[in-house]
């Protein structure tokens, strides 16, 4: 009887609103053709970076294979999202329906989770190859690395399981709108006509406490590895030294706001449209760039594949 009341409270709402982050038409239309233009570039920079390191045997590496699955990723975390965003740029109302809101929600976390342990592979990569570089092909070999890409993809889809589950089993009966410009778990349990202060513990004890223990892990192997190499400052040393810097940026970028959102209390502050920004469209955009313009390798792999894609048109 209760499941049964609970289930025609929850269907009253079969809609979201999504309030976007401005309603001002001229500052819509801006963000429309930035986000656009971030949006295309995401799309290509990471799509050439896949196809790169597929294409040139020289980058079939684990540091490599673990880029093309952060590329991967950041495509499908960045569409979610955004494309959603374009779109309402265009429509008054701005909505979404509950299902499709709790499928946003379950893909937002699912790329977002997986990139956090995917990142934290990263760094345990370049730990093993700086630290130890003669055990790095036995430690990191192919079978551990399929392996540790199979057990991230599983933990960042037990973890959007275990988030959006709850989720959807809350009733929501009024009001309707979502503070942002897609949905997520903080601000829609908000929406529920119900008591959500365990939901809102397990976002902390859950996405929280993954970032910041995954952030604390990530910034002391980095640290060992700058340790390593303060006495060894050569041109290999500084091209580590480089890679490792990139890494530490995107690891800041994309960690700050898990931190930033996940581990408070589900209450809005002026600052979250700000940083889901960035968590959204800009760090997905940073990567190709970090990983392409700092990396002699990739650059030399991507003029390769344009050479040849030239003497193919000439011919």
């Amino acid at each position: 009887m209760e499941e049964a009341v609970l289930l025609n409270q929850t269907s009253l709402v079969t809609y979201f609103r999504l309030r976007g982050l401005s309603v001002n038409q001229k500052a819509q239309i801006a963000m429309f053709s930035m986000f656009l233009i971030f949006y295309v570039l995401t799309l290509i920079g990471n799509v050439l970076i896949v196809i790169t390191i597929i294409y040139d045997h020289r980058l079939h590496t684990p540091m490599y294979f673990f880029l093309s699955n952060l590329s991967f990723i950041d495509v499908c975390h960045s569409t979610v999202t955004v494309l959603k965003m374009l779109r309402d740029t265009w429509s008054e109302e701005k909505l979404i329906s509950f299902d499709a809101c709790v499928t946003q929600m379950f893909c937002l976390h699912l790329f977002a989770c997986t990139e956090i342990f995917l990142l934290t592979v990263m760094a345990y990569d370049r730990y093993v190859a700086i630290c130890k570089p003669l055990q790095y092909m036995i430690v990191m070999n192919w079978k551990v690395c399929v392996l540790l890409a199979v057990a991230l993809w599983t933990g960042g889809t037990i973890h959007s399981i275990a988030l959006t589950s709850p989720t959807i089993k809350l009733p929501y009966c009024g009001p309707d709108e979502i503070d942002n410009f897609f949905c997520d778990v903080p601000q829609v349990i908000k929406l529920a006509c119900t008591y959500t202060h365990v939901i809102e513990i397990l976002i902390v004890s859950n996405s929280g406490l993954i970032s910041v223990v995954c952030f604390v892990v990530l910034v002391v192997s980095y640290a060992v590895i700058l340790v390593s190499l303060r006495q060894q400052i050569s041109k290999g040393k500084w091209k580590a030294l480089s890679t490792c810097a990139a890494h530490l940026t995107v690891v800041t970028l994309f960690l700050g706001h898990c931190i930033f959102i996940y581990s408070r209390p589900s209450t809005s502050l002026p600052e979250d449209k700000v940083v889901s920004v960035f968590f959204t469209a800009v760090t997905p955009l940073l990567n190709p760039i970090i990983y392409t313009l700092r990396n002699e390798e990739m650059k030399s792999a991507l003029n390769k594949l344009v050479g040849r894609k030239e003497r193919k048109e000439e011919k």
